[in-house]
């Protein structure tokens, strides 16, 4: 067994120190007893690739420690990132189960322990334990609904600092910040967080200034502190398309409309009788 760090790795999920609320960390001590004799336990540098998309799948990841991000690749060479997994969550389960390629990459991004259960095993652990089948489809459910809202910030926000907002807030509640003095690390790169909200890196630089220049966060490298938590709610909830149409505003544009109607009907009107004429 490999292991770049310091840090002792957890062998055992019964007695493991990076047990919680995970979807393996709370079978029961039967299924508990089976899954350490099928897992593989390893260490991971920040940087390190899981999988790739596309890759044949070999089986499932369950993150112990640390962060992974998620994403895909266009054919020109963009990326987006899908999100950021978190311990407790397990990587690679679709594909684990249906024999398909792996949707997704997935990269750390800070050092990770893992348990590598390949798909041959967990079908046989699934066969074993049919209980199980409750926590798979409530997994996947999760996962589904956190790609749904992750999609749907990238593809109906319609402003920057809408985006950039939204992934500040999202990502100081996955952190367990506190609703008052909002303090969390954020360990990406502006490129990363382009990636998130389906923007470019200079966009992210901009909204990002424009935030601390209101002085709604701060940043001290990695760290960041929302001081105005509501000032930021209001910029994640900027509508995309304006609710009230001002009546005056429709007057006008009824009144252009009926004139230019107008201009139209004549000319249609001359050129009919120089016809005739002609």
């Amino acid at each position: 067994m490999h292991n770049p760090y310091s840090f002792e790795l957890s062998e055992n999920c019964r007695s493991c120190k990076f047990r919680r609320n995970g979807f393996f960390c709370h079978l029961s001590t039967d299924e508990l007893r089976d899954f350490d004799e099928m897992k593989y336990i390893s260490a991971y540098p920040s940087e390190a690739i899981l999988f790739m998309e596309q890759q044949r799948s070999r089986g499932l990841f369950l993150l112990c420690e640390g962060q992974v991000k998620l994403s895909f690749s266009s054919s020109d060479g963009k990326t987006l990132a899908l999100g950021i997994a978190k311990p407790g969550e397990v990587l690679g389960l679709l594909s684990a189960l249906s024999g398909n390629p792996y949707e997704v990459t997935a990269e750390t991004i800070r050092p990770c322990q893992t348990a590598f259960i390949s798909s041959d095993d967990f079908r046989k652990f699934l066969r074993k334990h049919p209980a199980v089948f409750q926590r798979v489809a409530s997994h996947l459910g999760g996962q589904y609904k956190a790609a749904c809202e992750q999609l749907c910030t990238i593809g109906l926000g319609a402003l920057v600092c809408e985006k950039v907002a939204k992934f500040l807030l999202n990502w100081s509640i996955q952190e367990g910040a506190p609703e008052n003095a909002i303090r969390f690390t954020l360990p990406l790169t502006h490129e990363e967080i382009a990636e998130h909200a389906g923007i470019t890196r200079e966009s992210v630089t901009r909204a990002l200034s424009e935030f601390r220049t209101r002085g709604l966060i701060e940043t001290h490298g990695s760290t960041f502190i929302i001081t105005d938590r509501a000032a930021l709610q209001r910029f994640g909830a900027q509508p995309s398309i304006p609710q009230k149409v001002d009546s005056r505003l429709l007057r006008v544009t009824s009144i252009r409309r009926s004139h230019s109607s107008g201009i139209r009907h004549s000319l249609h009107k001359h050129v009919l009788n120089g016809r005739k004429s002609a």
